[in-house]
């Protein structure tokens, strides 16, 4: 009763998606009794026959004819009146879970990115794929069988009742019983399905994993180990679908038709006590009759406990994710005009305890070049990320245009400042869209940014130019051009801030030049902040932060910072020798250390 209290919030905010199609619902329901009420007619027609007809010993043709005629039409009726509700049900059931599944996408999209850094996205995946088409199973399946049988074992409980007052009572003996073996199924049933759910969240994020790092599997012959880490966690599913098959194996079909042949040797024996007379034939034929119809919704009945319960923890799932907590604004939504930023104190860790940012201060005038440096694990990346709001800071304060980040609405931020990043993500649409992201962005201004990117030539060789598919995460493009177009997506539109995450790494040195003149244009109108990996590219910067484990050691300019000869001067006469080794062809590439 407990664990039934418990999952019954859950079944109900489920059930609750169908409140908008209240009508055709109402109209399937109708539909099944009435569908319910000419199937179980039949048997009282064949009832009144034997009993009426038979022994007279002769057989009027009129009156034969018309018990034929309503039988079958009754079965006709049944027939059509069900299949009319199976589409009704249907119909409705996919648009509630359209809805559904819309509703957990646009949850997943708002979720804060501290919830990617440690949720698998195969279990994500599952939610929004798995989840919802078990709940779809809860109308289409569930929801419909349960109704149909409720209405065929009232129907012929009625009839019973018209029938034989008697014999109904000994029927009804099979309902308490039903009720006990429904109520163990439901206990025992429960750990295991959601063992089931997790397992195939499991199997998802593993294919995911796989799918992704394809490359490094082969690369390190990693093949069977993954192999073997996928065929466990499938095992795992198949041990515990057994033994959702054992327990119905043993409490449903097996036990149910047992209490069936007791409660039908119950009837005989009242028919075989009873005074000559006082029970038909016809009327034992129909008891009969109803007992095996009434054996198949009850056991119907028992069987959707699982997949009920399935569909209670997905919908727990669901909820979980879409009650989650979202990525947080503010609500200021005056647009940035300077691009001023000021970081004071900050102080910000992905774990609690763990801090990676420890009370750096900074200020950034308007239309200025800062650039971030340091060792792998120094800060800087995190740096940026709280500069675009993706994540809560812990203590401290970081303000643009002179107002707290935490004040600002989403679009003022995602108007305002722009990332690209090393790895830039890139759709499998088109070259347009990829740019565009949705924004009204005519073609022109698409080719002007190409131009300024030494994209414009690559785009014009493809087949469809603009519009030409980029495929699955770009892979048609070279790491390079990816980081280009990622560029020339933030320069269609430029924002008051622009943050480079390193964002020319895998660029030749060629189109380097041609990207920092074009930034040279661009830093007339916002705040340039650079992550950057080689040194040469920021010696025209306004100020320079150097990090070393998050927290802020130098900060001047680039011929300050060379006169101090610290950690700034060591990274840089590094990587000048690396240079000046690959120039005189002792090495193949220069020694860059990641900054």
């Amino acid at each position: 009763m407990r664990k039934w209290q418990t999952q019954w919030p859950t079944l109900r905010r489920l059930l609750s998606y169908s409140a908008p199609y209240r009508k055709p619902l109402i109209r399937a329901v109708v539909m099944l009794w009435l569908a319910a009420a000419a199937e179980v007619a039949g048997p009282v027609v064949i009832s009144y026959f034997i009993d009426h007809v038979v022994p007279l010993k002769r057989f009027p043709a009129l009156l034969v004819t018309g018990l034929a005629l309503a039988y079958i039409a009754l079965q006709l009726i049944s027939a059509s009146l069900r299949y009319f509700q199976a589409l009704l049900f249907n119909r409705t059931a996919l648009d509630i879970v359209q809805q559904l599944r819309t509703e957990v996408m646009d949850a997943s999209l708002r979720q804060p990115l501290s919830t990617f850094d440690t949720q698998p996205v195969g279990q994500l995946i599952s939610r929004v794929t798995n989840d919802t088409e078990v709940v779809k199973d809860l109308y289409i399946t569930v929801m419909s069988t349960w109704l149909r049988c409720i209405a065929l074992v009232v129907a012929m409980l009625v009839a019973m009742f018209a029938l034989d007052w008697r014999m109904a009572c000994v029927a009804l003996v099979i309902f308490p019983v039903v009720a006990l073996v429904m109520s163990i199924y439901q206990y025992y049933s429960t750990p295991i399905v959601r063992r089931l759910r997790a397992y195939l969240a499991d199997i998802n994020d593993g294919f995911n994993e796989a799918i992704s790092g394809m490359t490094v599997i082969q690369q390190f012959r990693q093949q069977q180990r993954f192999g073997k880490k996928l065929a466990e966690a499938s095992h795992s599913h198949y041990l515990a679908r057994m033994q959702t098959l054992r327990l119905e194996g043993f409490l449903l079909r097996p036990l149910l038709s047992l209490l069936s042949a007791l409660v039908l040797c119950g009837l005989l024996m009242l028919f075989g006590f009873s005074p000559v007379g006082s029970v038909g034939v016809g009327v034992l034929y129909a008891f009969i009759n109803y007992l095996g119809r009434l054996n198949e919704p009850l056991i119907e009945l028992t069987t959707q406990q699982s997949m009920l319960q399935q569909a209670v923890v997905a919908g727990e799932r669901i909820f979980e994710l879409m009650d989650g907590h979202r990525q947080q604004y503010g609500a200021d939504d005056m647009p940035l005009c300077s691009g001023r930023i000021d970081i004071r104190d900050l102080t910000f860790g992905y774990r609690d305890g763990a801090p990676v940012i420890k009370h750096v201060s900074l200020t950034v005038p308007s239309r200025s070049f800062i650039a971030l440096v340091g060792h792998t694990g120094s800060g800087k990346s995190t740096l940026a990320n709280l500069m675009m709001g993706y994540y809560r800071i812990d203590e401290g304060r970081l303000l643009l245009d002179g107002r707290s980040i935490d004040s600002l609405s989403h679009r003022v931020l995602r108007q305002g400042v722009a990332i690209v990043q090393q790895d830039p993500v890139v759709m499998a649409d088109t070259v347009f869209t990829n740019i565009t992201l949705g924004r009204d962005i005519t073609e022109a201004q698409v080719w002007r940014v190409l131009e300024q990117v030494q994209l414009a030539e690559l785009v014009r060789a493809l087949p469809d130019g603009l519009y030409a598919e980029l495929g699955e995460q770009g892979n048609t493009l070279s790491v390079g051009q990816k980081q280009l177009l990622a560029l020339a997506r933030v320069m269609v539109s430029t924002p008051e801030i622009l943050i480079l995450d390193e964002a020319t790494a895998n660029i030749d040195s060629g189109t380097e030049q041609a990207i920092q003149r074009a930034l040279a244009t661009i830093r007339r109108q916002t705040t340039l902040v650079v992550i950057a990996h080689r040194l040469s590219t920021i010696v025209d910067a306004d100020e320079i932060l150097v990090l070393h484990r998050g927290e802020a050691v130098e900060r001047g300019s680039h011929d300050f910072l060379l006169r101090q000869q610290g950690r700034y001067y060591q990274m840089y006469q590094l990587q000048q020798a690396g240079r000046a080794l690959s120039t005189a062809g002792i090495l193949a590439t220069p020694i860059a250390p990641t900054v």
